[in-house]
């Protein structure tokens, strides 16, 4: 074949071209362990529903959309689903009846088979297990080129993808010796860039502009982990508006694979390989069965949403003087709801607010010894802000130095040539750390300095501050003490800590911006400027920041309390015994009362320290008085909102576009980690072991694993997160949230496509109607009110 150049590919060519970079948009992005953040799966999908992605999912990579029937059954046996949350479901998806539905129950559907790459039939007709031994050899030569930092001889740098493999490949006998015969060779001879090469294979492969698009799906679901982390920096690109094109990179290098062992194994495979192409050429459709798992799955999501009603409905009623004793600002995340329900139990005078956890400051912090900084903000976003400890730059000096010398003695003591002399000399010294971090006696860090916001003047902290304040509904009747309250959580032997801290922060703690947000708060000059916009802080009011440690449900306070200090920390204290113990139910051998949950923490063979945000279902963004005292077990993000107090809706539409987006994610991936975790999930923590300081085999290969690991949703015996899609309920007009989903597309189709639900709640607390493509309808049966009402 003569392939065309870039400047004149016609229309066939570009068609095979565009349809592999829309399979590349289908793969999530993986972020790094530094900052893992949770992602949704599907993220590529959200324009389609459910059951048009679990067709396509299905196809392309054996992947279900749903639990088994099993779980269903399980459910409906026990009452958690009825008849009545079946015929909610069948009302939103009419084609289904419910004796269909009930049948259906008592049978059982075998996981989908994904159609075979050329590996799996050449693998079929030759005995050798070519599948793996493309894994094996395209991960070998990945760990190195996506190396950040482990790698004590790194790949060389500055290559494209798709360079650095033609390097390796025309290099690498190991296909040769397996039997793929001039492999090195064809490597070497392949196009210069990767877009010829993707080009040339799909001549070779028989693909054509209807079929690429699947078929590329097809691989690079099967190069797993590796094309999710190539994904993700396509994704750092663009919000630094650029491009990067190592997804396609990957997608021609694995086609380059299947084209090769087309050619060697020809004769025997290349009927049934045309079969499969001319099946990739059809448009992917839900069957009966996979339309029922999707009803089913609907009807337990309604089924939640009848259980949340429940909740709702009985708020505690409590007597609260004009101005509160304590108000503390905890964010939003589901862990902080058990901490918050047991810090307002201890005094009607406690006052406690839900804002997204890096309280609105787009930070890019740079940590006392560190030469980059880190982005302390939703990944959504982009920094705007810098800070860094406020210290002496001789401390910050001393502080980098240190930290340099720590890396190379971590260099000296894995390196080839002196891991042995290391061992040998020096050994000996270690064995007291050993022990004492066997015993789990480490001792707590020191906390950094307070956090300083720089490049900022009165005037422009002041505005930063009254955004704030007005987003986090605190405008009025201050307390005497304000927490603001971020969190993070203390663990040890975890590859993923990161993705246990806060989310809203980028996979950080949520200390800095909590700090750096209260030293705005306390300064007089921004104080006074913030009274020409409304809002008066009485002289008394202090701001402190916090940090909720949600392995030990402990709070930490950074600065000393002006007043109440020994009554304030009486209550913290008592909330925190309280939250231990009722998340401590759930834990495997957590002790009584969850008296060992700090030590638990600690401990380096303890896999589960804690659940995270496991069973998240529900979104609520309304005034807190609807839900205080209302036991919501740890499953709903809370974000506090009073549209009365919200002229022109802007804070409405800043929480339905950043915050729930956020939370869907954390949702969809906790989802997919269970319905699907040989796709989405890490698999067995135990067997774990870090790559290229970016992410973590599963034993010893061949791609990373992303998602959670299966100790993060289940305890040995059960899964502990049902898997739903999140109920978004908001207080506010129907219009005004309508008005917001027509100027926000990308998140109106979250909800058009049932990504998420969209419930609106009314005025005396009730949910009152439901979102549905376009329309409200009444949640008692009262009819459908058009798109826009009021």
């Amino acid at each position: 074949m003569k392939l065309p150049s870039h400047a004149s590919l016609d229309t066939p060519f570009l068609a095979i071209i565009e349809a592999a970079r829309r399979a590349a948009r289908l793969i999530p992005p993986a972020f790094p362990l530094s900052a893992t953040v949770a992602v949704n799966p599907y993220l590529g999908h959200v324009t389609e529903d459910l059951a048009q992605v679990g067709a396509q999912l299905a196809r392309a990579g054996g992947v279900r959309v749903t639990l088994p029937r099993a779980a269903f059954r399980a459910a409906y046996a026990k009452g958690n689903l009825t008849r009545d949350d079946l015929c909610a479901a069948l009302e939103l998806r009419p084609g289904l009846t419910l004796e269909a539905l009930e049948a259906a129950l008592n049978t059982d559907q075998p996981d989908p088979s994904p159609l075979p790459t050329v590996a799996q039939l050449a693998a079929s007709v030759s005995g050798l297990d070519w599948p793996e031994i493309v894994a094996a050899r395209i991960g070998a030569w990945a760990a190195g080129y996506f190396d950040q930092g482990q790698a004590l001889w790194p790949a060389p740098q500055g290559r494209s993808a798709y360079d650095a493999w033609r390097a390796f490949a025309s290099q690498d006998l190991t296909p040769e010796i397996m039997g793929l015969r001039g492999f090195c060779n064809l490597a070497a001879d392949a196009p210069d860039t990767a877009t010829l090469a993707l080009l040339r294979a799909a001549e070779q492969l028989g693909l054509t502009a209807q079929s690429a698009e699947s078929a590329a799906h097809r691989w690079l679901l099967e190069l797993g982990g590796w094309s999710q982390v190539a994904r993700w920096k396509l994704w750092q690109a663009e919000l630094d508006g650029q491009s990067d094109d190592t997804v396609t990179d990957f997608l021609a290098l694995r086609m380059i694979w299947d084209a090769a062992l087309l050619a060697q194994y020809h004769d025997q495979i290349a009927v049934k390989w045309q079969q499969v192409v001319a099946e990739h050429a059809r448009p992917a459709t839900a069957d009966r069965e996979l339309e029922i798992d999707v009803t089913l799955q609907l009807a337990i999501e309604q089924a939640h949403q009848r259980d949340l009603q429940h909740r709702l409905s009985q708020p505690a009623l409590v007597q609260q003087s004009a101005r509160p004793g304590l108000q503390a600002a905890f964010c939003i995340d589901v862990r902080s709801e058990r901490f918050r329900r047991a810090l307002e139990s201890c005094d009607a005078d406690i006052q406690t607010l839900g804002f997204a956890g890096f309280f609105g400051l787009p930070l890019a912090h740079t940590p006392l010894g560190a030469c980059a900084h880190d982005a302390h903000l939703p990944v959504l976003l982009t920094p705007a802000i810098n800070s860094s400890p406020d210290t002496d730059p001789r401390t910050s000096h001393v502080a980098q130095i240190t930290a340099r010398a720590w890396r190379a003695w971590g260099r000296f003591k894995l390196a080839a040539v002196s891991s042995f002399a290391f061992v040998e000399a020096t050994g000996p010294l270690y064995l007291a750390k050993i022990i004492r971090d066997s015993l789990g006696l480490h001792g707590k860090a020191a906390a950094e300095p307070a956090p300083k916001i720089a490049g900022l003047d009165p005037a422009q902290r002041a505005e930063l501050a009254g955004k704030v304040l007005r987003a986090m509904g605190l405008t009025q009747d201050f307390a005497p003490v304000v927490l603001l309250v971020g969190h993070g959580a203390h663990v040890t032997n975890n590859p993923h800590h990161s993705a246990l801290q806060c989310g809203a922060c980028g996979g950080h703690s949520g200390e800095v911006s909590a700090r750096a947000l209260a030293e705005v708060l306390n300064d007089r000059s921004v104080r006074q400027l913030l009274v020409q916009q409304g809002i008066f802080i009485p002289d008394d009011t202090r701001f402190l920041g916090a940090l909720h440690d949600t392995t030990a449900d402990t709070v930490a306070l950074y600065g000393p309390l002006a007043v109440h200090e020994a009554e304030i920390r009486r209550w913290l204290d008592q909330a925190s015994v309280m939250a231990r113990a009722e998340r401590a139910a759930s834990l495997p051998h957590a002790g009584q009362g969850g008296c060992n949950l700090p030590a638990r923490a600690l401990d380096w063979a303890e896999t589960r320290p804690e659940w995270g945000l496991a069973g998240c279902a529900a979104f609520l963004a309304a005034p807190r008085a609807v839900s205080r005292g209302c036991d919501l077990a740890g499953r709903a993000f809370l974000h506090d909102y009073d549209w009365k107090r919200d002229d022109g809706f802007g804070i409405l539409e800043l929480i339905l576009t950043a915050p729930v987006v956020v939370a869907s994610w954390i949702s969809l991936q906790y989802f997919g980690s269970v319905t699907a975790p040989q796709a989405f999930g890490a698999g067995n923590k135990v067997l774990h072991n870090v790559v290229g300081g970016f992410g973590v085999f599963e034993g010893n290969g061949h791609a990373p694993r992303t998602g959670l690991a299966w100790q993060s949703v289940h305890d040995g015996q059960l899964v502990m997160h049902d898997p739903m899609r999140l109920s978004v309920i908001v207080r506010a007009p129907a219009g005004a949230i309508s008005d917001i989903l027509g100027r926000n597309p990308q998140v109106r189709a979250l909800f058009d496509n049932g990504w998420l639900h969209l419930i609106r709640m009314d005025d005396v607390g009730q949910l009152a109607q439901r979102y549905h493509r376009g329309d409200w309808q009444d949640m008692r049966g009262e009819g459908a009110v058009a798109l826009g009402a009021a």
